[in-house]
């Protein structure tokens, strides 16, 4: 049985329309005679969403019970059972309830499609897993139900459900989406037009990149070599020189004058590793295009404009930028130069622009040939004796002994120690054994012997031969120990420069330890980064390690320039000029890694003071509102009674006095929450922890709470939780009046204690209009009111001051959906371990006094709220 196919509705944010274009889908294909099937649909009590599964078969949902608690999931098994043609499958990154077939609805539906059942399904684009960062940024808000994004993009179809900004703002505004209780701190929030807008041109762009996969797939399946122009894609040809800048600023431009642009900067090596190319002007450009919004190729050809056209016809480029040539009149006898190649055989489906620079025409110039085979004196003297001393010792062996091996075997013994000194010395020490050796031979071994001459042809032309095989091996050996050495020594820098690269973009390397790390790699007694403001500024360290580092660059051993006011100085000993390259790549990440300490501290002191700001301003506000409202009540209350022209009863002046203890209790409140923050923000808040029962805690912080309001459920055999009694009852008490004031008349709140493992929870349950996921995280910022709170409901730090207190003692608040609706709080705390448990309840200490009369019991007042 083949794979079902998956289909997609992709939106940028809820309420775009998704679950109702998947509904009107499944009605067409039923018209059309499918065998269709609704194994999950949410409808969020949308009345036009509802109406839509009329008529649409539904696979009946699997009851679960998670703590206590009743829900509905997809039946998965059900759904196979039936087996239907098509299943819709609403929400395909939603989190199954804990005990469910699999954990996530996206690992559900790839059940059904190995089944073979093809599956319409939903999903948001802040769902999508690579995202939740860039989600983050611009809401505020992680998303923590996501699904991976190689799930949506296996898909067989991806459909995007699109709508603008301000159509979904006023369709939000109509009730279509959420309670009306709950529509301006939606639009206030996560609907803003600025998310919104972030939001959709994130979808389009993901949409756009999907298409254009399948683009690809589609031109490499058919074989089409042809571009397809369906957005402009501009390459850029780097040959490593100056000019490089200048092309890829010019491509910079051409591209922002078509929306979607797209800009790949190459650069072509030879397989044989040999290039004039700068490494410094590479890393430089490279640098250049990802700042402009690039991206930067390596490819690997010989041929260079066949490896530029067939990178740009791979990628479906529609036009190549390169340089005017730099090469002189006479250097194009060698050929019509890359930039011609390229504009001959680029064909009509590619358009080739020849930008002129500075450097056209100046000439290319010649490599520096530098040795790359660092032998050192030891090993040169070495080959020297073997190339020359040698053939001398072994012409005075073999006229010596009575035995003749005959010229050939005389040849190839030369022959021998001309190789062993090309492999000791190189190639100088080897041609010089060369010309002693054939000199030896014609002497010694060739007739007429002790004479430079040669009587028979044959031996000359056998002499001639060792002559050139002798160079030509010396040649190649050496040439080959070269390119050993070279190849050794690139590899040990590029592992180094990886090492640096990986390890700065982690964020692992401090300013020292980069330093340090110089100081190390190139046996340098100690390292210096120096800075100045200007030209006249003297120069003062922003970093260095070592003993006695140089206050100038004039004074070390090796200076590296960065930039204009910035330079590395190393003193030990002069580096060789080949160092100076990797030398280059420490010094500019030093810098990098000096701006982003420096840039980190900057923004962790603009955020202190931003946060100190924003504490003062709610303050202000608190006081001038929030604390004057009480103060009020009572200077009303008093001035009432001190007033000499009325005569109060008994029953008016117990109501006056009554408001006045309720004004006071609500001051002494506000002012203990503002306290409690304050203590909070300086992290002056420590614990004094110790073990404790629940059940010796929970019920003294419900004390503020109205009479009947509360239902409490701490069982008796819960373990002991190590905690500070103070800070846990001001915490539980916090969640619990806020639960409190957002439950509706005569729904009281369910306060329950259970223990999961090694950690015990207290669960705070309300029946109120609840919170929305992306708002959970904001309810807990200090000053922060969710919804339409009245501003005489408190200045906003009941759950901050909540948190903050259970994370001092090691624990978590959280928010959590009220199965049926409304809002769980979730407090977290850590249990005490205890031996294997009694047969019985476990009786209380001596010195404690407990109540086990009940263990679900009622609240009464015992105090103003």
């Amino acid at each position: 049985m083949g794979r079902g196919k998956l289909r997609i509705y992709l939106g940028a944010a809820p309420g775009v329309g998704k679950t109702y274009a998947m509904l009107s889908e499944g009605h067409r294909r039923v018209e059309r005679g499918a065998d269709l099937v609704v194994g999950f649909v949410e409808h969020h009590g949308r009345p036009r969403t509802e109406v839509m599964l009329h008529g649409l078969e539904q696979v009946e949902r699997g009851a679960l019970t998670y703590r206590g608690a009743s829900f509905t999931e997809m039946d998965v098994d059900a759904l196979l059972a039936r087996r239907p043609a098509i299943a819709l499958v609403d929400e395909l990154a939603h989190t199954n309830v804990p005990g469910s077939r699999n954990a996530k609805r996206w690992q559900d539906v790839e059940e059904l499609l190995r089944a073979g059942i093809d599956v319409v399904s939903t999903v948001n684009i802040q769902h999508l897993e690579s995202l939740g960062d860039v989600v983050e940024s611009i809401t505020g808000v992680r998303q923590r139900e996501t699904v991976p994004d190689e799930v949506v993009r296996r898909a067989d179809q991806i459909e995007l459900v699109d709508m603008s900004p301000q159509s979904l703002r006023r369709r939000m505004a109509h009730g279509n989406i959420y309670k009306p209780e709950k529509v301006d701190a939606a639009l206030s929030n996560y609907f803003r037009p600025g998310n919104l807008t972030a939001l959709r041109e994130l979808a389009l762009l993901w949409v756009a990149d999907r298409a254009d996969e399948y683009l690809q797939q589609y031109r490499g399946e058919h074989d089409i070599r042809s571009t397809w122009q369906a957005r402009e894609r501009i390459v850029v040809g780097l040959t490593g020189g100056p000019e490089g800048r200048t092309l890829i600023r010019r491509a910079s431009r051409m591209a922002a004058k078509g929306s979607g642009s797209e800009i790949l900067a190459v650069y072509i090596a030879r397989s044989d590793g040999l290039t004039a190319a700068s490494p410094k002007e590479l890393a430089v450009q490279r640098t250049l295009v990802e700042d402009l919004g690039g991206t930067f190729h390596h490819v690997i050809g010989d041929n260079i404009p066949d490896a530029l056209l067939e990178f740009a016809r791979g990628v479906n480029a529609t036009q190549i930028v390169l340089g005017s040539s730099r090469r002189r009149s006479w250097q194009y006898v060698f050929g019509p130069g890359v930039g011609a190649s390229v504009a001959r055989d680029s064909g009509p489906d590619l358009d080739v622009h020849i930008v002129t620079h500075e450097e056209a025409a100046k000439g290319r110039g010649l490599p520096v040939v530098r040795s790359a085979a660092r032998l050192g004196r030891p090993r040169i003297l070495a080959g020297w004796v073997v190339g020359v001393v040698f053939p001398l010792l072994l012409c005075l062996l073999l006229t010596h002994v009575a035995w003749d091996p005959g010229l050939a075997n005389d040849m190839l013994l030369f022959l021998a120690l001309t190789v062993a000194a090309a492999l000791l010395g190189g190639l100088w020490p080897a041609l010089a054994s060369a010309a002693v050796g054939s000199l030896l031979l014609n002497y010694y071994f060739t007739p007429p012997l002790h004479r430079l001459a040669v009587s028979d042809s044959r031996n000359i032309v056998a002499i001639a031969v060792f002559v050139g095989v002798a160079v030509s091996v010396a040649s190649v050996v050496d040439l080959a120990a070269r390119r050993t050495h070279q190849a050794a020594r690139l590899r040990a820098e590029s592992e180094i420069l990886s090492f640096l690269a990986g390890s700065v973009l982690r964020g692992e390397t401090t300013l020292d330890a980069l330093l340090e790390r110089v100081r190390e790699t190139f046996a340098m007694e100690s390292v210096a980064l120096l800075e100045r403001a200007n030209d006249v500024e003297p120069w003062k360290p922003a970093g260095s390690v070592g003993p006695s580092p140089a206050d100038r660059p004039e004074d070390a051993d090796v200076d590296m320039p960065i930039g204009d006011h910035m330079a590395l100085a190393l003193s030990g000993r002069v580096l060789p000029a080949e160092d100076r390259r990797v030398l280059g790549a420490f010094a500019a990440q030093a810098a990098v890694v000096l701006d982003r300490q420096r840039l980190v501290g900057q923004a962790e002191e603009a955020r202190r003071l931003a946060e100190g700001n924003r504490i003062r301003t709610a303050l202000l506000a608190a006081v001038s509102h929030d604390l004057r409202t009480p103060l009020a009540s009572i200077k009303a209350s008093v001035s009432s009674l001190r007033s000499d022209d009325v005569e109060w009863s008994e029953e008016d002046r117990a109501e006056l006095l009554e408001g006045i203890e309720d004004g006071a209790d609500r001051l002494d409140h506000l002012v203990g929450n503002l306290l409690d923050m304050s203590r909070l923000q300086t992290g002056t808040v420590t614990p004094l922890i110790r073990e404790i029962y629940l059940d010796e805690v929970v019920p003294m912080a419900l004390g503020g709470v109205p009479e009947d309001s509360v239902l409490l459920d701490v069982p008796e055999t819960l373990p002991m939780v190590a905690v500070d009694p103070g800070l846990l009852e001001r915490s539980v008490a916090n969640v619990v009046e806020n639960a409190v004031k957002y439950s509706p008349p005569g729904e009281s709140v369910l306060v329950a204690a259970s223990c999961l493992g090694d950690r015990v929870e207290v669960r705070v349950v309300d029946r109120g209009p609840g919170v929305p996921e992306e708002a959970r995280d904001r309810i807990f910022a200090p000053f922060q009111r969710y919804g339409d709170a009245p501003r005489g409901a408190g200045v906003g730090l009941g759950l901050a001051v909540a948190r903050g207190f259970a994370e001092a003692m090691d624990g978590t608040l959280a928010a959590e959906d009220t199965p049926g609706g409304g809002l769980t709080m979730v407090l977290t705390l850590r249990a005490v371990p205890s031996g294997p448990p009694p047969e019985g309840p476990p009786e209380p200490p001596e010195h404690m006094e407990r109540d086990h009369s009940s263990d679900r019991m009622t609240r009464q007042k015992a105090g103003p709220q």
